[in-house]
């Protein structure tokens, strides 16, 4: 019989206390996009360094007109650092679900087309979640499909914005200026983006509308890789499109919302022009219907006299 030997005391073991999980500082968020944690450097001080990292959203509201989706989906093709989301009803509380939805879908700025009563188009051009946004009224609206213009450029390039001397006059054109070149330029490095220009956006304040045209970059090539200097003098541009008219008609310090900073007073809703043309039908109408009143007054006060030869050929 083998003798079977006492197991050893285990010394207790001490469960060792559990480290608190606490999460790293979010960066700072500006207008650009995300601020970078600064680097250290040995021999110079810390310097923050910014990196541009915008993202544009851009979604529209339910029951939007087909040739104003056209307009959307266009603009999506243009713009390489944005990102397409699903219809959102347009309500009185729109503001925060769009700004919700910036949020989860980690972008800085929004592109908002609020179609109304299948006819007018609204753009809400905002900064999430601080602000400031733009509402503007879409005017002149023709799409790449339907202007079918010679123009081609790559997609993805970045573009060249270039804009006229009026946007530097009054402060309100300034900060529609700064909100355009943020939103509609593309960062640098960006992951879909290409390292070259090769088309051009162009802003133009023309009777106070912001017109938007698009063009191609065309430089002559002489069969290598490489463009002579002389052709640089001789590049054309060429239309791609499309094409559109802003009308600025209001400016909020928030995102959405927000108090008044600036309000067009040479601005009319498209609900009084429609009011406006019913009334000169409905005023062509009622002057038909005094003519007639007024023949009738005129006949009963003035009646006919009986002819004598009236009866003379009747049986």
């Amino acid at each position: 019989m083998k003798k079977i030997g006492k197991k050893r005391k285990h010394a207790e073991t001490i469960p060792e206390p559990k480290k608190e999980l606490v999460a790293e500082e979010r960066p700072k968020r500006t207008l650009l996009g995300w601020k970078d944690k600064p680097v250290v450097n040995e021999n110079e001080a810390d310097v923050p360094t910014f990196r541009n990292k915008e993202k544009v959203l851009i979604t529209s509201s339910r029951r939007i007109n087909y040739r104003y989706r056209h307009l959307m989906l266009n603009l999506v093709s243009l713009l390489p650092h944005c990102k397409k989301d699903s219809k959102v009803e347009s309500k009185e509380t729109k503001g925060a679900t769009l700004n919700e939805l910036v949020e989860l879908r980690s972008c800085s700025s929004c592109l908002f087309f609020e179609c109304r009563k299948h006819k007018d188009l609204y753009l809400w051009m905002a900064k999430s979640p601080g602000g400031p946004s733009i509402k503007f009224l879409v005017n002149a609206v023709h799409t790449m499909e339907e202007l079918k213009l010679t123009g081609n450029h790559l997609n993805g390039s970045r573009p060249l914005l270039s804009f006229t001397t009026n946007f530097d006059k009054d402060a309100h054109w300034k900060l529609i200026k700064e909100m355009i070149t943020q939103i509609f330029g593309t960062p640098k490095d960006h992951r879909k983006q290409k390292p070259y220009y090769d088309h051009v956006f162009v802003f133009s304040i023309i009777d106070g509308h912001i017109w938007f045209r698009n063009y191609q970059i065309s430089c002559p090539h002489t069969g290598a890789d490489k463009i002579d200097r002389g052709g640089l003098e001789k590049m054309t541009l060429i239309e791609v499109g499309p094409r559109f008219c802003l009308n600025p008609i209001k400016i909020f310090g928030g995102s959405f919302g927000g108090p008044t900073l600036y309000e067009n007073p040479l601005y009319i809703s498209p609900n009084q022009i429609r009011a406006l043309e019913k009334k000169k039908k409905s005023g062509k109408f009622a002057k038909k219907v005094k003519a007639k009143t007024r023949r009738r007054m005129h006949e009963m006060s003035n009646p006919l006299e009986q002819d004598e030869f009236a009866d003379m050929w009747k049986e």
